[in-house]
């Protein structure tokens, strides 16, 4: 058998029912939709319309708060960093940031940030950059011999404020002096 001689089943397919092609087709003139009304036309999506009965996403009750502005982070597990490391995708003698660990291919996207979790075990002596980390995996590092570098943002630190512009005095308190 060869490549070009492979084919599905006799059935396997069904040929697609061409509606509005006259009577003789079966599904000529309405074309399968019936007569008149909304949903005869084109264009229309009920999606979650019941017929003027409270719809299912209005019937069940909210639960908690949904924050929208909530940071989505990466989780790293020390044993996947070290079995990357064993691999020889990321050298464990150069600093270790997040960038360096997509560029390797261990995680997928960055997102807001990496999290460096405790999932195994971790010997290699690393010095590393994260958004996050359990208390487990820092102690895991500094166990190792490495450094970790976890790099919180504050809600007060992401407007800098410029000190010596608000330190200068403006032209008008200089001229009622």
């Amino acid at each position: 058998m060869k490549l070009n001689e492979l084919s599905d089943k006799s059935g396997a397919r069904k040929n697609r029912k061409r509606v509005g092609r006259g009577p003789g087709s079966g599904k000529g003139k309405t074309a399968g939709r019936g007569m008149k009304g909304q949903k005869s036309r084109s264009g229309v999506a009920l999606k979650g319309f019941e017929g003027g009965q409270m719809p299912l996403y209005r019937r069940l009750p909210k639960r908690g708060f949904n924050n929208i502005f909530r940071k989505s982070f990466v989780e790293l597990g020390t044993g996947r960093l070290q079995s990357a490391i064993d691999a020889g995708k990321v050298d464990a003698k150069k600093e270790i940031s997040v960038e360096l660990l997509v560029e390797a291919g261990v995680l997928r996207r960055a997102k807001d940030g990496v999290r460096l979790l405790v999932n195994g075990d971790l010997s290699a002596k690393v010095t590393i950059t994260v958004a996050g980390a359990s208390k487990g995996a820092i102690a895991m590092v500094e166990k190792a011999g490495g450094t970790i570098t976890v790099a919180k943002e504050s809600k007060g630190e992401s407007k800098p404020k410029d000190d010596a512009a608000s330190a200068a005095p403006s032209d008008g308190d200089e001229a009622s002096t």
